[in-house]
């Protein structure tokens, strides 16, 4: 909003500092404070209104150390995340660019099924919620419109690459490189990035080269369910990771803060280039939206930090997952979540191990057995005995160190 308006006044009657918007950091760091206000201020009346209201969370007795003190705790406290998110991408970003306007609809969806979900389990007192079929509907039905989006909308383009000639060598080791290794027209492509590989650019078309000459035309049979898959998975990962005081906010935020740099870099041909990564025109945009992203997480950890406050409830967990998700999506950078969001897929990971193994034992022996002492990963670790604040703490160790490792992977091939 603000930059269209002082792009307008900047371009008819020339107001003195009103070019400054046109700064995309300039607008990403003002998203990144007006979320963290957004979230300390909304998020203080929010829990307020919500005790007033005697809003709490129902907390089953799974005998683990401090848990029934949680009891009654406010719940639906990821609208002060939502919030904090939208206001300020729709104050500072372009609202004119296909990936913002792709991105506050994955907010909106996700966090509106979530809140579908918190609002049945607390006012009308259903412990169930939200089916569980109709999330993964929620869900399939998001994947559907990112891959519909991103296949077929013409404003969703990649720039090649130019090979550079073997046997050129740059005399000085200091000597910049000419910033021309990109043809000069965009295309329409399903290329996405592999970590770890020196040629790491890979296009789901490949997949049907079997199929014949027009293999290209089908391509969105592979493309849209791979999405789908994505989606679904870091959003339900998100929603398990949500187990312990600012635990699931905490990692949303180091993953976000990676994003931002990803999607930066992606969308400047400087920097895509000296990288040797693929450049992606007009993505940069969505530092402006991971910027409140992030505010909006490390806001919220405000009052969601051990003890809490108040818990995001689905409302935010399936949207945080879920922006993740369509994020890398749209910088093409979805394969390297596995490593990046590697809290997320450890989570997930453990419930189903436990839960599959269970149900084989179970069959085969006539007594279910567990791998685990409890399911997801983090509530083992207190069955050990460890504090929940320093499996916290230690979760977002690896998490960090987990971003590091994805970063790297733009030099290590």
């Amino acid at each position: 909003m603000f930059f269209h308006l002082f792009k307008y006044l900047h371009d008819v009657y020339a107001v003195p500092g009103a070019g400054v918007f046109q700064y995309l950091s300039f607008r990403a760091a003002l998203a990144l404070m007006t979320s963290l206000l957004i979230g300390m201020a909304f998020g203080g009346r929010w829990i307020h209104y919500l005790n007033r209201k005697q809003v709490g969370e129902t907390v089953r007795d799974l005998g683990l150390e401090g848990q029934m003190e949680k009891q009654g705790t406010p719940t639906m406290g990821g609208l002060i995340i939502l919030s904090a998110v939208i206001i300020p991408a729709l104050l500072f970003a372009r609202l004119d660019n296909v990936y913002i306007l792709l991105m506050l609809f994955t907010t909106i969806w996700l966090g509106g099924l979530g809140f579908i979900d918190d609002y049945i389990k607390v006012f009308k007192k259903n412990k169930e919620g939200l089916s569980g079929k109709y999330k993964i509907i929620g869900q399939v039905i998001l994947g559907l419109v990112v891959g519909l989006v991103m296949y077929f909308n013409k404003n969703v383009v990649i720039r090649e690459r130019i090979k550079e000639p073997t046997g050129v060598v740059y005399k000085m080791i200091n000597e910049p490189k000419p910033v021309a290794h990109y043809v000069k027209e965009d295309i329409h492509s399903l290329k996405t990035t592999i970590p770890f590989f020196k040629n790491n650019e890979f296009d789901y078309a490949d997949l049907l080269k079997w199929v014949g000459p027009d293999y290209k035309k089908y391509a969105f049979l592979v493309f849209i369910p791979i999405v789908i898959l994505i989606i679904t998975g870091v959003s339900n990962g998100a929603n398990l990771t949500d187990g312990m005081d600012g635990l699931a906010a905490g990692t949303s935020a180091i993953i976000g803060a990676t994003l931002g740099i990803l999607a930066w870099i992606s969308g400047n041909i400087i920097f895509a280039d000296y990288l040797n990564i693929m450049y992606l025109p007009d993505v940069g945009e969505l530092a402006v939206f991971v910027s409140a992203f992030v505010g909006a997480t490390v806001g919220f950890m405000w009052f969601n930090t051990y003890p809490a406050q108040v818990f995001m409830g689905d409302t935010g967990s399936l949207a945080i997952g879920g922006i993740v998700a369509v994020f890398a999506i749209i910088i093409r950078k979805e394969l390297m979540l596995p490593l990046l969001a590697g809290i997320f897929l450890v989570e997930s990971l453990s419930v189903m191990m436990q839960v599959g193994y269970f149900k084989y034992t179970k069959k085969k022996f006539g007594q279910g057995k567990r791998i685990f002492k409890m399911a997801p990963l983090h509530h083992h670790f207190q069955k050990l005995g460890f504090p929940e604040p320093k499996i916290v703490v230690r979760f977002l160790i690896i998490g960090i160190a987990l971003a590091v490792l994805t970063i790297m992977t733009l030099k290590v091939r």
